[in-house]
Parts: structure tokens; C-alpha cells; sequence
């Protein structure tokens, strides 16, 4: 435990997407293994408020946590690395800083000084930076600056980190800096001026990088490890390799290796242990020496840029090690899903998740894939648009509502078993105004949710505005399909499931958003275990048949 909060910026060059989320997230488990309270936050340079309203092809899923935040992707990463639940504090955007500088300008706050970027706008993320290390809940808090250095949106939070660095001394706060080694294959060698290059803008802005991370495809010989120390004003213990990994959770243990914990806390002046990984381990060992294999269809209309369904294919990986198996992942693109094909793409599946979204482009493709695996009795997960669809397929081919629809898809439908909900009626801002965040939900005794959870009572996180309209819900529940969970407050059903079915589950909310390597979601084990149940179903009777 320490006395004052300590710093970690990380910032990156040369090329975006080199992964400094998972080197934050890596970096914080390694501290977090050795006791300290760690937690990890994200800066991002755009002039969105938030990526509520951001295309998924634009910066892949938008993240939420469980006080309503609608966050970048990275904050599932830091939650699935640490098992610690993040909030608004843990993304700060530059649209979130201007707007807040300039309501305090129309207030009067600044009693009538003209509002610059040095010293308002850098002094409004200073103030964002450190309301986590204030709450007194951290020891340390390491915080990601997206981008790369010398980009122009950048340039105000390197020059709130130069400030940091000085008001808090060379023992509390301290910068590592992620670069791109490249390979130039015809030259046969590594390349290092592409870092000289980015640590020196860096240097420009005034700041020192105090550790190097070289994201590298090959390994770092001695000598270009101290040439690289030599150029870049860093010891040479200081120069960490990161290579190419074949999992992302591969990368704690790397950066054990070569030693990136031990150099930043002796820079902070803290104690330096050997981390206890017991548990992370185990995940990792189950995860590479699977015991069978599953396939599972993902029907989405972003399946293309995998990004946009981040957490659920990282929440496959905590289920399938759970379970020990491989869960393979197909995607299906729900535009590309007819009457005709679906018995082509889907009869060969394990299990089939229908994914969120929203708008009407390739909804009737993840009808048909219910219909299919709902008649197969293939085992069903849906998420939030998921299992509306799911409602609405159960309306038009059970009981004959031919015409049944949400009034996202069609504002005149004759059977609207989908309805916007009462509290977005008169919402006409996009950002921010959907149902966010953790809300209760009460399982139903006997119910496969019940048996699933193990509680009668749960939270879980939701980013919707339309909901299952319960002047239907009679009809729908005579009929089979049973609404399981519900709000306790307001009766919005929050879980949807077919008893007659072997395993047929919507949900309203995400559950993905809560999976972590030390606590799988329940939901995603019950599936990929019903997945494995109905191949080993499947295999066996084949074997009989022949």
C-alpha cells in the first residue's frame, strides 16, 4: 500500500493500434498481483462526448459500465484483465473536457479571463487524470492516452502530462511509451529510427519517456536493445520487447519476463514481489489445452471488423476455457440470411448467438436464423436486439401474427411486440439518453436463468431503448415462451426462454460486458456447455444411425 497515488501515463508512436490498452492492462494486473490497488483509465482525443454515437466500423463495440458510462472498447480489456468494475471516471474524451471548460466559461468560473487551452483545457484534464488517484481507493492508476504523439488532438494531453510529471515529482508519476520496431524483410533487420523519431516529438513536447515498449514481430537483440537506450535517454533495463503474442492474455506474462513491472516500480520507488498469477494460469492453461471443440454462429451485421463484438468473443474464451473446450467462433452476417440459406450456414452449428444492434439493415436475416435454430432446437443465446428478434419470430411463426414487429423497424405495425420504451418517448438527443448501465432483474423459480445464476436476484448492464411490450406478453407466454426475468420496478422483461426447447435463452441486456478471465459469465458457460451437450447429442446419434 502506498501513502500518495502514483502515475503511470502511456502513450504511443509511430503507428495507432499497437495495443497499448492490453500493455496497460497487463502492466495493472502485474501491479494488482502484487497487492497494489490498481486501476486503469483511458483519455481519448476525439471531440465525441462519448462513443455512444460512434459507427461500430468507425471504433468498434462502445463498452458500458455498470453506472451508465458508454465508454471506449479498452475499458473492457482493463475490466476483463483486473476483475475490478470501471466507471464514468475511467474515460475522459476531449468533447467531455471542452464541454465541462465551456459551461464553467458560461457559468462565469473564470470570472471573465480569456479560456485557453493552457491553462483551462490542460488543467480540466489534469483535474479528470487525477479524480481517480483523489478517491483514495488506488495506489496506483495508470492512464492510456490514445493516439500517437505529434498528432494535433494529442498535443493538449502531452502537455498535461509534462505539467503532471512536474507537480507530482519524478517518483509519482512516470511515462512509458509504446513504439513499432518494424522488420523490413528485404534488409533482412529491425529497424529502430521509427522510435528515435517518436521519442523525440515526445522529447519536443517536453516530456521524457522514462520506459520504452517495443512492439516487435521478431526478438530484440542485446545490442539494438542498448542502442536504443543510448538514442532514447532511457537505461537500458528500461528498453522492454513486446512481442507478437498468440493471445492476448498471453501478454501479462511477458511482460513478467522481461521484467516491466520490476522497472516501473523501482522508478516509483515502491516494493517490487513476485506476482501471484495462480488464477490467471489456470484460465490460461484450460484456454490452450482444450478438450474438444465447439462451433458457434455469431449472426450480426458488423461481423466483418471483429472489433464491433469484442466482449462476446472474449467472453466466448472465458466460457470455453471454463468448459475446457475450443469455442469456435463463425461469423454470419444476418444480411446474407435468407428462407433458402439458412439451413446451409446454420445446420452444421453447435449453438447460435444472435448479436445487438440497431436499425433495420439485415434484421430479417436474424429472424430466419431464429426460426431455423428454434425448429432444429440448436441451442439459442440472443443479446438485446437478439432476443427481440427472437420475440418477434416466436409472434409471427407461432402464434400467426404474420405482420409482428418492432416500431424500430416499422413505426406502423399491426402487432408491435416490440415497442419503444415509455421513458424514450419524448428523447430526441441520441448521446447519451438510451437505458444504460446496471439495472435489477428477478429471476422466476425453476427457470433455466435461475438454475444458470444460482440467485433470484441480479444486475446486469443494458444500451437500449426499445423493449418487449407486455401487452402482448399474455399471448406470447400462452403460447410457450416464457418471459423469465423481469425488472422489479417497472415489469420490463429482461429475459425471454422456451422451456420446450433443450436451451433457447434471450436476454435484453449485454451480459458480455461483465465476462472476465477469474469470473466467466454464467450465461456463456451454460451455453457453450449446452453447445458441447448438443454435439456430443448430435455425434452420438450418428454413431447409432451408422
Amino acid at each position: 500500500m502506498t501513502t500518495t497515488t502514483k502515475y503511470i501515463f502511456v502513450t504511443g508512436g509511430v503507428t495507432s493500434s499497437l495495443g497499448k490498452g492490453i500493455i496497460a492492462a497487463s502492466l495493472a494486473k502485474l501491479l494488482q498481483a502484487q497487492g497494489y490497488r490498481t486501476t486503469i483509465q483511458k483519455l481519448d482525443p476525439y471531440i465525441n462526448v462519448d462513443p455512444g454515437t460512434l459507427n461500430p466500423y468507425e471504433h468498434g463495440e462502445c463498452y458500458v459500465t455498470d453506472d451508465g458510462a458508454e465508454t471506449d472498447l479498452d475499458l473492457g480489456h482493463y475490466e476483463r484483465f483486473l476483475n475490478v468494475p470501471t466507471s464514468q471516471s475511467n474515460n475522459v474524451t476531449t468533447g467531455r473536457i471542452y464541454q465541462s471548460v465551456i459551461e464553467k466559461e458560461r457559468r462565469g468560473e473564470f470570472l471573465g479571463k480569456t479560456v485557453q487551452v493552457i491553462p483551462h483545457i490542460t488543467d480540466e484534464i489534469k483535474h479528470r487524470v487525477q479524480i481517480l488517484g483523489k478517491s483514495g481507493d488506488y495506489d496506483i492508476v495508470i492512464t492510456e492516452i490514445g493516439g500517437t504523439v505529434g498528432d494535433i488532438e494529442s498535443l493538449p494531453y502531452v502537455e498535461a502530462v509534462r505539467q503532471l510529471k512536474w507537480d507530482l515529482g519524478e517518483d509519482n508519476a512516470i511515462v512509458i511509451h509504446l513504439t513499432l520496431v518494424p522488420y523490413l524483410s528485404a534488409a533482412g533487420e529491425l529497424k529502430t529510427k521509427p522510435t528515435q523519431h517518436s521519442v523525440k516529438t515526445l522529447m519536443e513536447s517536453g516530456v521524457m519517456a522514462d520506459v520504452l515498449v517495443c512492439r516487435t514481430e521478431h526478438e530484440l537483440p542485446k545490442d539494438l536493445r542498448l542502442k536504443l537506450a543510448r538514442f532514447c535517454n532511457v537505461t537500458e533495463e528500461s528498453v522492454i520487447q513486446s512481442i507478437d503474442a498468440s493471445t492476448i492474455y498471453d501478454v501479462p506474462n511477458l511482460m513478467l519476463e522481461e521484467g516491466l513491472d520490476k522497472v516501473v516500480l523501482k522508478k516509483l520507488n515502491l516494493k517490487s514481489e513476485i506476482p501471484d498469477l495462480t488464477i490467471w494460469n489456470q484460465f490460461l492453461k484450460r484456454h490452450k489445452n482444450p478438450k474438444g471443440e465447439v462451433t458457434i454462429g455469431l449472426i450480426g451485421k458488423y461481423v466483418e471488423l471483429q472489433d464491433s463484438y469484442k466482449s462476446i468473443l472474449e467472453a466466448f474464451i472465458h466460457a470455453g476455457a471454463e468448459n475446457e473446450v475450443k469455442v469456435k467462433v463463425e461469423s454470419i452476417h444476418s444480411e446474407h440470411l435468407t428462407v433458402e440459406s439458412a439451413a446451409k450456414k446454420l445446420a452444421h452449428l453447435d449453438g447460435v448467438l444472435v448479436a445487438p444492434g440497431f436499425g433495420e439493415r439485415g434484421v430479417e436475416g436474424k429472424i430466419e436464423a431464429v426460426k431455423f435454430v428454434r425448429e432444429q432446437n440448436i441451442p439459442f443465446l440472443g443479446i438485446c436486439l437478439g432476443m427481440q428478434m427472437a420475440v418477434i419470430e416466436f409472434a409471427r411463426n407461432v402464434l400467426g401474427m404474420q405482420l409482428a414487429n418492432s416500431t424500430e423497424m416499422d413505426e406502423s405495425t399491426e402487432f408491435p411486440v416490440i415497442d419503444l420504451m415509455e421513458s424514450q418517448k419524448s428523447i430526441t438527443d441520441k448521446g447519451g439518453t438510451m437505458r444504460l448501465g446496471a439495472w435489477d432483474c428477478k429471476l422466476e423459480e425453476g427457470s433455466l436463468a435461475k438454475k444458470i445464476y444460482q440467485t433470484s436476484n441480479l444486475k446486469e448492464r443494458h444500451r437500449h431503448r426499445y423493449e418487449f411490450n407486455n401487452d402482448f406478453k399474455a399471448q406470447i407466454e400462452a403460447a410457450g415462451m416464457k418471459a423469465t426475468g423481469l425488472n422489479p420496478d417497472t415489469g420490463l422483461v429482461e429475459i425471454i426462454e422456451i422451456p420446450s426447447n433443450n436451451w433457447f435463452v434471450g436476454v435484453q441486456y449485454h451480459p458480455e460486458y461483465k465476462s472476465t478471465v477469474a469470473n466467466p459469465h454464467p450465461l456463456f458457460v451454460a451455453f457453450v456447455k449446452a453447445a458441447l451437450n448438443y454435439k456430443n447429442n448430435k455425434n452420438s446419434v450418428s454413431m447409432a444411425q451408422n
